[in-house]
């Protein structure tokens, strides 16, 4: 972050922000871009008039003060020289109480528009929601009017009009003045002319109506208030006292702080690794910079300049205001809106937040309640509100500085441990013999079990591309989440949650760790040549180490999450790149907006959260011909519709669309094994119908109309009435759709035959879609996908036979390893303890630095014992 761009986000980038959200509100409602341009013209104009109106005022006090000195000034000037000079002047300005520096006063009006006209320019020329909407003679507020051409030359109107208009403003403006402010007027309007003359028609039309406004104003004044220049606020009742100031800046500085600073880097310090990046491994606490700039900007650096130029009256009004918002921030963001569940690293929830009514009177209720309790405190005991702030600030402040410093050392550590994150850069390759053996373990993260019949009855045709799989229905997982569940399913029946926490004296890192290395060890071992993909937090890191594997340098070990550009087709170089930066533009400006999301009522919360696009103005109209990835976060209206992209989705799904173009077809009798996983079942989204695929507008309404019989399998029907419900059958489709394709690719080259496959989720997810529960839990959190195809078979069948994801490196070492092994602990790899009850863990503590210990954090546990749709054959265990 450079000085100047600091400078930027310090100064300019929160009036942008305002215009932005105002903008997109107004839009949102209106529906109508050119309208929402002076919706939000006559919005900024009227927050603004107080500091016009006062820049007037001093503009007018520095000329009468002018005019009354400059007899003496002259006479000074041309009786004294040189030194003597300067004394004379300078004690004449003395006994006037007057200092040269005054004279900037005059350039007020003019210097409170600089900032204004830059947040303006820089939002509305670039602003994509603009491109090809047309307002009223203008055809696209994105480009520029060009009316007519006069030979090659554009004429625009509306700049025309608008520097006519500041003319005529500025003739009734300057009516007595000085020629100086005469040219220094003019002058300004033939800047505008000149800066605005090839600029969007929107931009220009919203500055046009900024001087509309400005000339109504000045002629208001001078028909109602023709003495208005003359009236001069007296200076005692401008200045502000000074425990009040200070009061009220300590409030500034502890919302700053707050805002800023502490919520922030609370939100990165909770998951340093999901905000790096792996291929542009970034520095996580510039984000925290950039909010922490942008909050001083908001809070301190505009809201104290709103405080200067404002009447007393108004002064009292702020002073009081900040302490009460202070506490209502605190209170709403420490006690309300607590539990909204996954928070991506863009800022979105999985699940759009909802509150009850009951919570909505609530927080009102407490938000009225503190409101009161404060206005109290400060009236009666003024220095109790001004210990409190400073004790606010110096915890908050403090909180703040601690986290930005565990996450400098999570991102030095990073870069400093993890050699092995040098393979990250290097495109992968599968290799698949046509005369050896080859074993492939693909886990699905989050796939769930129960959809597949569905899915299949939508698409017969992955009968033929899943030819020779068996589909396991009865299939349980040990965990529900990655971090509890995945072990079992890499290193067998050993890892499961119970297991794990009986081997108390070992940490858990290496218990996860091992288990992720069984096998390929095993295979590796046996003479296959050894690929792994993305080991779920290989490490105990959200970003897999792969240095767990450095015991073993004939592997070859990948990242592939993240690493293919998304397009259209998957081919375009530039657009992982162009990725990069929108997610980051969205971090920087999206991390201020959350903590304000975060501290406000529960009542404006939705406003403001916007389903996670912080009202960024992007556009919301299926009219639109933008395809681009300017919108990485979608956004939804019920069950069919969605604008804007999944960042989260987009960096798993290319890795299977790209299985084709990364796998390497040799005629070696070399056995090969593959073990990959990848998130697109983890990441929901809607996709376009009937092919599942990512698009920036969707409409799926006539498909799903058309298409409700799908839902329905031997007469039982699967829940797809929520969001949550229909983003994770998408998700779902979508990784059987690309799969499918990957398996006609190795059938077209002689690969698949000779090729057993596993397809395998460590958990499933509570959807609630069949209704299996025991107590209050949603048994479908614990039912994976679980689908195999051996050697040589044929046919799409189903099996009920009961299955465990812990049965994944038995059925991959069966028949080709002789006696499989687990290295690490001597016993034999088999099913033999899946014989009896099962006892399964559900926790909600799943980052790896938060279950860190020798054992996993208490949770819930179960039993089941026989067929897991049953609900009477769970038993809830209790709590521990």
């Amino acid at each position: 972050m450079t000085f100047l761009s600091s400078l930027y986000t310090l100064v300019i980038s929160p009036l942008e922000l305002l215009f932005e959200v105002i903008f997109t509100i107004a839009n949102r409602i209106i529906v109508n871009e050119g309208l929402s341009i002076i919706f939000l013209s006559l919005a900024v104009n009227f927050l603004v008039l107080p500091l016009y109106k006062r820049a007037d005022e001093l503009q007018t006090e520095e000329r009468d003060i002018q005019l009354k000195m400059a007899p003496m000034v002259k006479h000074i000037k041309s009786t004294f020289k040189g030194d003597e000079r300067f004394m004379m002047l300078q004690e004449y300005y003395r006994i006037n109480s007057y200092k040269p520096v005054y004279a900037l006063r005059s350039t007020f009006s003019v210097l409170l528009q600089i900032p204004f006209f830059i947040a303006a320019y820089n939002l509305l020329s670039g602003m994509q929601s603009l491109q090809g909407m047309p307002f009223g003679f203008i055809s696209d507020l994105g480009k520029e009017d060009a009316m007519f051409m006069i030979g090659s030359f554009p004429v625009n109107i509306l700049p025309i009009l608008m520097t006519l208009i500041n003319v005529v403003s500025g003739i009734i403006y300057t009516k007595g003045h000085p020629l100086k402010e005469k040219i220094q007027v003019y002058g300004l309007a033939a800047v505008f002319l000149v800066l605005l003359y090839r600029s969007p028609s929107g931009l220009v039309f919203y500055w046009l109506l900024n001087n509309v406004f400005s000339l109504a104003k000045n002629i208001f004044y001078r028909l109602k208030f023709p003495e208005f220049a003359k009236r001069i606020e007296p200076k005692a009742n401008i200045k502000p006292l000074k425990k009040e100031w200070h009061a009220f800046c300590a409030g500034t500085i502890m919302m700053a702080i707050f805002t800023g600073l502490l919520i922030p880097s609370a939100v990165i310090d909770a998951s340093v690794e999901e905000f790096i990046d792996p291929f542009h491994p970034e520095n996580p606490f510039f984000y925290i910079i950039h909010s922490l700039l942008l909050s001083i900007g908001s809070w301190i650096l505009w809201v104290n300049i709103f405080y200067y130029f404002s009447s007393n009256k108004t002064k009292n009004v702020f002073d009081k205001t900040i302490w009460i918002i202070c506490g209502i921030s605190a209170v709403n963001y420490f006690f309300f809106g607590t539990k909204l569940g996954f928070l991506s690293s863009t800022l979105q929830y999985e699940k759009t937040p909802s509150f009850t009514i009951f919570e909505y009177i609530l927080n009102t209720l407490v938000v009225l309640l503190i409101s009161v309790l404060f206005h109290v405190i400060q009236k009666t005991t003024p220095q109790i509100a001004r210990t409190i702030l400073i004790i606010g600030i110096v915890t908050a402040g403090s909180i703040g500085v601690l986290k930005s410093a565990e996450i400098l050392g999570s991102y030095h550590g990073y870069r400093t441990h993890f050699p092995a994150y040098r393979s990250s850069s290097v495109v992968p390759e599968i290799p698949l013999s046509k005369t050896g053996n080859n074993v492939i373990v693909i886990m699905l993260d989050r796939a769930l079990g129960t959809q597949v019949p569905y899915i299949i009855n939508e698409k017969q045709e992955l009968k033929e591309q899943f030819d020779g799989f068996t589909y396991y229905p009865n299939t349980i997982s040990f965990g529900s989440g990655t971090l509890a569940a995945s072990p079992a399913l890499f290193g067998g029946y050993e890892y499961t949650p119970k297991r794990i926490n009986q081997r108390s004296s070992e940490s858990l890192e290496n218990k996860h760790d091992e288990a992720l290395k069984v096998m390929p060890a095993i295979f590796g071992n046996n003479g296959y040549s050894v690929t792994i993909c993305d080991p779920p937090f290989a490490g105990y890191k959200t970003i897999p180490d792969l240095s767990i594997y450095d015991d073993y340098p004939a592997f070859n070990c990948y990242i592939t999450n993240g690493l293919f550009p998304y397009s259209d087709e998957y081919t375009d170089a530039g657009t992982a790149a162009e990725s990069y930066v929108r997610v980051n533009e969205m971090r920087n400006r999206n991390l201020f907006c959350f903590s304000l999301m975060k501290t406000a009522p529960l009542i404006l919360q939705d406003t403001i959260y916007d389903q996670g696009r912080y009202n960024e103005s992007v556009s919301n109209t299926t009219t639109s011909q933008t395809t681009n990835l300017y919108s990485l976060v979608q956004s939804r209206s019920g069950i069919s519709i969605s604008s804007g992209y999944s960042s989260v989705f987009l960096q798993a799904y290319p890795v299977l669309y790209n299985l084709p173009n990364i796998t390497t077809i040799n005629d070696s009798e070399e056995n090969t094994f593959l073990m990959i996983t990848n998130d697109t079942t983890h990441s929901p989204c809607l996709l376009q119908e009937p092919d599942y695929v990512p698009s920036m507008y969707i409409d799926n309404t006539a498909y799903d109309t058309d298409m409700v019989s799908r839902y329905t399998v031997n007469g039982e029907t699967m829940s797809m009435v929520t969001e949550e419900q229909v983003i994770h059958y998408h998700v779902n489709m979508a990784a059987f759709l690309q799969l499918g394709k990957w398996f006609d690719y190795m059938r077209d080259n002689d690969v698949y035959d000779n090729t057993r496959i596993i397809i395998v989720a460590d958990h499933g997810w509570g959807l609630n879609q069949f209704g299996i529960t025991c107590g209050d839990q949603d048994l479908e959190n614990f039912m994976p996908l679980l689908m195999v195809k051996d050697f040589n078979s044929k046919g799409f069948t189903t099996s009920d036979e009961l299955m465990t994801n812990g049965d994944t490196p038995t059925i991959a070492t069966s028949g080709i390893i002789e006696n499989p092994v687990n290295p690490f602990t001597g016993n034999p790899i088999n099913s033999e303890l899946k014989n009896g009850p099962q006892t399964i863990f559900f926790t909600d503590v799943v980052q790896p630095d938060i279950n860190s210990g020798n054992t996993f954090l208490p949770g819930s546990w179960y039993s089941v014992e026989g067929n897991p749709h049953d609900p009477n054959n769970w038993v809830y265990l209790g709590e521990g």
